[in-house]
């Protein structure tokens, strides 16, 4: 697993993740993992198949929607 380092943090800030961490239960370490996994993976994302069967459905369009069971082939450049 990866690890990071955040320089010059605000001690404003610092204090204040702290208080959050305590208000959550968590060390500022798991909070400060929480907020970062909240922001860039959020659990309300657009999931694209998703959104096109809504869209058939919203439109009564008649879509037969198949996956592609096949593995993903790398690219080749050459």
């Amino acid at each position: 697993m990866a690890s990071i380092t955040v320089r010059n943090l605000p001690d404003e800030t610092h204090r204040a993740l702290r208080v959050r961490a305590a208000q959550n239960g968590r060390s500022t370490e798991a909070e400060i993992r929480q907020i970062l996994e909240e922001a860039v993976r959020p659990k309300e994302r657009i999931k694209i198949g998703s959104e096109l069967a809504a869209f058939g459905d919203k439109f009564a369009l008649d879509l037969e929607i198949i996956r592609d069971q096949k593995p993903t082939r790398i690219a080749s450049f050459e």
